[in-house]
């Protein structure tokens, strides 16, 4: 028996609405103290010297970086009828180096929403888009996270 859909024509209706922007302004020394704080000391993050004479010309952010950046308040929000939720993981895609000096701006929207059924009954996906773009309009990278909810047994 096939259960009926837990998503609504409101849950639709949020797919691709984006969130207020929120810009960071990229600074040298946050680049610095967040590549010490994860305790990765690669030099094209830390060193200014070393990082001028690599393919990048200069000092960059180490890719996870952007997980200090957060998107602005939701202009559409997606609730889900079930009351448990794990969390499905993210995969990140990268496409330019951020550097000191840069205004990224970021944004997040619900890209996709979909239900399947497993050993927890039926589940609800709902993948959280979030992009990182530069001031020059270049998108320097996209996280995508996914968020799984179900209905726990009694």
């Amino acid at each position: 028996m096939t259960q009926e859909s837990v998503i609504t024509q409101e849950m639709r209706d949020v797919i691709g609405v984006e969130s207020e922007a929120v810009t960071y302004d990229v600074e040298r020394g946050a680049i610095r103290k967040f590549a010490e704080a994860i305790g990765d000391d690669n030099p094209l993050y830390v060193d200014e010297e070393a990082a001028r004479k690599s393919r990048y010309g200069g000092l960059i952010a180490p890719p996870t970086f952007m997980r200090s950046m957060s998107a602005g308040r939701s202009r559409a929000t997606v609730q889900s009828p079930y009351p448990a939720a794990l969390d499905g993981g993210s995969e990140w895609e990268y496409f330019e180096p951020v550097r000191p000096g840069d205004r990224i701006s970021v944004t997040m929207k619900v890209s996709e929403m979909f239900e399947r059924e497993g050993r927890l009954g039926n589940m609800l996906f709902i993948i959280r888009e979030t992009s990182y773009v530069n001031q020059f309009g270049k998108t320097v990278a996209i996280q995508r996270g996914t968020g799984i909810s179900y209905q726990p047994s009694e």
